[in-house]
């Protein structure tokens, strides 16, 4: 069984503005944690976070599609889970833009809850980056 985790965020950006905070990997950085992404499909890449007992701190990572502005699709793995996140970006006009995001592959749902927390904490990091 594979669960799914789909959750919607509306900015006040540009699609633009808030297409290079997912594909910059400086302003990734910022938001979510250090990389090496590029915005080139079959690009492989990693997160780095700082290394505890329980993980060794790196996601690793494939970039499967990039369609400038609107959609974005990586894998995101961490040990023996191999999750697909897809970010799909709608210009809703005056000033406001809906991200989608769908993280799909895993296999229980303590991992489910565990990225809707992270990316919950690291979304709302965004916002405030974006509001700059």
């Amino acid at each position: 069984m594979s669960l799914v985790l789909s959750v919607d965020h509306e900015y006040k950006t540009t699609i633009e503005k808030a297409w290079t905070y997912l594909t910059d990997p400086s302003k990734l950085a910022k938001w979510v944690l250090e990389n090496d992404f590029k915005a080139v499909e079959g690009h492989r890449f990693q997160f780095r976070a700082e290394p505890n007992e329980y993980w060794d701190g790196v996601i690793n990572g494939e970039v499967l599609l990039v369609d400038e502005p609107n959609k974005l699709s990586y894998t995101w793995a961490v040990g023996e889970e191999k999750h697909t996140v897809t970010w799909t970006l709608h210009d809703l006009g005056n000033g406001k833009v809906n991200l989608h995001l769908e993280q799909t592959g895993f296999s229980n749902v303590h991992g489910l809850e565990g990225a809707r927390y992270g990316w919950g904490n690291w979304t709302s990091q965004l916002e405030k980056l974006l509001a700059q």
